[in-house]
This record gives structure tokens, C-alpha cells and sequence, in this order.
């Protein structure tokens, strides 16, 4: 019995040894835990939050009695989705979507947190989204909520989105809102359908008229410029045939006055050359010129005469000199 007894002791204290490192890994496991990037650790002890944050990383906590929860604080994206709305007019329509980007302060989150719980964004986004659009569509026709005051919804609910977190819960920022087209009733929209045809129709002719017209105007400024260009044309070849007779006229009188001037100083050199032969012509009149050519013409003359009045015979000779 002795030997039984202990046997199953030493059984026992074998499965102790055994179990005993493999409780203790599972305790470790249980104290570590890792906050990823872009959140923050937040602490709750028997569901009381605990004033401490933790930033990404490794950390521990006690095993079983703290709960850990990741929060993000970067931008996140919450979509908002079927949400009915009533017009003024009693038309029930649907948004199919709404997206809010928003953000957590980093600095504001344990007393943002500790006023909504971890789900602030439900109180916040989710359900104020669902009062806002309410409030928009009551107050307004299908062809505003639809149509015409559809791109101001979304600035419409980001600033009143803004307003009541400024207010009442300043951790939270929004960023942006993205809202889709609602839905409509089948029979409504055809009609829209319709009316949006026409309108295209419209814009259409509209804008076909107008390039038309454009094109029109084009056209007559290039006749315009055209006729402009043909007349600057006209007017450069009308003052470069003036420039050309201009030029061919001074080259002309340039001409006549080298012709005059030639001519001018021909008749010059004429009259000195008459002037000159005329002095020379009155030399050769003058009694000494006569009598050396005389004299010139007996000595060439090889002839004897014989006379007894030498100057009888030299008058005679210059008498038919003269003659």
C-alpha cells in the first residue's frame, strides 16, 4: 500500500512539475501585450477606466483583471450606412452611404473616452449622422435634397458634425464627409431621368449655339484681320513704288545735273579753245608775224632776184602775203 501511495504521489508531483512551467508561459502571455502603430492603449480594471495611456509598443498589464483596448488616433474612415430620410414634402428616400473621415486628439482621448466609452464614434458619428440628415431633409423639397442643395450636404454636415464635438466632445475632429446620392422612389426617378434628358437636351443646343456663334465671330474676326492684313499689304506696296519713283527721280535729276555739268564744262572748254584760236588767229595777223613769215618763205625760196629798191620788192611781197 506503501509502495502504491507513493507511487501516485511521485505521479502527481510529475504532473505538477509538468504543468507548471506551461501555466506560468500562459500567465507571462497573459501579463504581455502590443499596442500597434497609429493607436494607443487604453485600461479598464473591473470595467472602471484606468488613468493611464499607453503609447505603441510592448507593455504589460495584470493577467485576468485588466482588459486592454487599442484606439486608434489616426485617421479613420467611419461609413454610415441606410439611412432614411423624410422630405418636406413626405417623399421617404434612402442614403445608401455617408463617410466620415475623422480623428481622435491624442492628448483629448482618455477624457473623450472616459466620457462615451470606447464606441465615441457611435454617439458622435453613427447617430448624430442619422438626426443631421433628418434635419436636412425635413426642412427641404426632393428637388433641393435631390438636386439642387445635394452639394451643399456634405459641408452642411461636417460643419454641424464640427460644432457639436467642439462642444461637447473636443477629442474628436472631422476631417471630411463624403455623401452619396440618396434613392429615390422608381416612379421619381424616371421623372428626374427625364428631366435630366431634357436639361442635357437643352445644354446641348445651348452649347451648340453658342459655338456656333463663336464660330461665327471667329470667322468674321479673320475676315476682319484678313482684310486689315490686305490693306497694310497694299498700303506697304503703295509706299515702296513711291519710294522706288522717289528714287528713280533722284537718280534722274542726279543724271541731268551730271549731263548739265558735262555739258557746262564742254562749252566751257569750247570757248576757251575758240577764245584761244582767236588769239592765236590775231597773232598771226599782227605785221611782225607777217613779215618773220615772209622772211621764213624767202629764205626757203631758192631763187635770185634782181631789183634796184629792195623795199619796193618787200612791199610787194607783203601785199600778196597779205592778200
Amino acid at each position: 500500500i506503501n509502495a502504491e501511495y507513493m507511487g501516485s504521489r511521485f505521479y502527481t508531483m510529475e504532473k505538477f512539475f509538468i504543468f507548471l512551467p506551461l501555466f506560468a508561459l500562459f500567465i507571462v502571455f497573459q501579463c504581455v501585450h502590443v499596442v500597434h502603430e497609429g493607436h494607443i492603449g487604453v485600461y479598464t480594471r473591473g470595467g472602471a477606466l484606468i488613468p493611464s495611456i499607453t503609447n505603441p509598443g510592448l507593455h504589460f498589464k495584470l493577467p485576468f483583471l485588466t482588459q486592454v483596448h487599442e484606439v486608434q488616433v489616426t485617421l479613420q474612415t467611419d461609413k454610415v450606412t441606410n439611412i432614411p430620410c423624410g422630405t418636406s414634402g413626405g417623399v421617404v428616400i434612402e442614403f445608401d452611404k455617408i463617410e466620415v473621415v475623422n480623428r481622435l486628439k491624442k492628448d483629448l482621448a482618455y477624457q473623450t473616452i472616459k466620457n462615451y466609452s470606447i464606441n465615441y464614434d457611435k454617439t458622435w458619428i453613427f447617430d448624430k449622422i442619422h438626426h443631421e440628415i433628418n434635419q436636412f431633409c425635413s426642412g427641404r423639397t426632393l428637388q433641393e435634397v435631390y438636386i439642387t442643395k445635394f452639394d451643399e450636404l456634405d459641408e452642411n454636415l461636417q460643419a454641424a458634425l464640427q460644432n457639436g464635438c467642439n462642444q461637447w466632445a473636443p477629442g474628436i475632429e472631422i476631417i471630411a464627409v463624403r455623401v452619396t446620392k440618396p434613392r429615390i422612389p422608381e416612379q421619381l426617378g424616371a421623372n428626374y431621368e427625364n428631366m435630366e434628358a431634357e436639361k442635357t437636351r437643352f445644354l446641348l443646343a445651348r452649347e451648340t449655339q453658342r459655338v456656333n456663334e463663336k464660330q461665327a465671330e471667329t470667322e468674321r474676326i479673320l475676315a476682319r484681320i484678313q482684310a486689315e492684313t490686305q490693306s497694310e499689304i497694299a498700303k506697304l506696296e503703295m509706299e515702296r513704288e513711291i519710294l522706288v519713283k522717289e528714287g528713280m527721280k533722284k537718280l534722274q535729276e542726279i543724271e541731268n545735273e551730271i549731263q548739265k555739268v558735262k555739258k557746262e564744262a564742254e562749252s566751257e572748254v569750247l570757248a576757251y579753245r575758240n577764245e584761244k584760236e582767236a588769239e592765236i588767229n590775231a597773232l598771226k595777223l599782227s605785221a611782225e608775224f607777217i613779215e618773220s613769215q615772209m622772211l621764213e618763205q624767202l629764205r626757203n625760196v631758192p631763187k635770185s632776184l634782181y631789183t634796184k629798191n629792195v623795199t619796193s620788192l618787200l612791199g610787194e611781197l607783203k601785199g600778196r602775203h597779205s592778200s
